[in-house]
C-alpha cells in the first residue's frame, strides 16, 4: 500500500470518529454554541456540564494534529480535507497562551497549534471561521425564535 492510501484510510478512520454520535453532538456544541469571551469561559468549560464535550472535541483535534506534525498523515491532504481543527482552534486561540499559564499546562494543544499556525493563510482562516461560526449561531438562534413565535399563535 502506498503511502498516501495509508495517509487516506488514516483520514477516513478520523472521519468515522467524527460520526460518532456522541462526538457530532460535542462537535455541534463546541462549533455553534460555545462562544468563549475570555479565558474563564475555557476553564467553566472544563469545570461544568459540556466537560466531555470540550475534552471530545479539543482532544480528538490535537491527537489528529499530533498525527499530522510527527507525519503519520500528509499534511497537505489532511488540510485539503478538513477544516474544522482550524475553527477549534480558533475558538480557543485568543485566550490560549493565558490558559495555558493559569493551568500550568503549557504544552496543552500545542500539537492544534503549530498544526493551524503553520498555513500561510492561517490568520485569515482564523477570521474568516471565527465570523462563520457567529454568523451561524445567529442563525439557529433567529431560527428558534421564528419556530417559538409559530408555536405560541398554534
Amino acid at each position: 500500500m502506498s503511502d498516501k492510501q495509508e495517509d487516506s484510510n488514516l483520514i477516513l478512520r478520523l472521519y468515522e470518529l467524527r460520526r460518532e454520535e456522541t462526538m457530532r453532538q460535542a462537535r455541534d456544541w463546541f462549533t455553534t454554541d460555545f462562544m468563549p469571551e475570555s479565558v474563564q469561559d475555557l476553564f467553566d468549560a472544563i469545570a461544568g456540564e459540556h466537560n466531555a464535550r470540550y475534552r471530545m472535541v479539543t482532544t480528538y483535534w490535537d491527537m489528529a494534529a499530533a498525527f499530522v506534525n510527527h507525519g503519520a498523515i500528509d499534511e497537505e491532504l489532511f488540510n485539503d480535507i478538513h477544516f474544522e481543527h482550524i475553527a477549534v482552534y480558533a475558538k480557543i486561540e485568543p485566550f490560549l497562551g493565558e490558559f495555558r499559564r493559569l493551568a500550568g499546562t503549557p504544552q496543552y494543544l500545542k500539537h492544534l497549534e503549530r498544526l493551524v499556525t503553520r498555513r500561510p493563510d492561517s490568520a485569515e482562516q482564523l477570521t474568516t471561521l471565527r465570523r462563520f461560526m457567529q454568523r451561524r449561531r445567529e442563525l439557529r438562534e433567529n431560527l428558534a425564535a421564528r419556530e417559538q413565535s409559530r408555536s405560541n399563535l398554534a
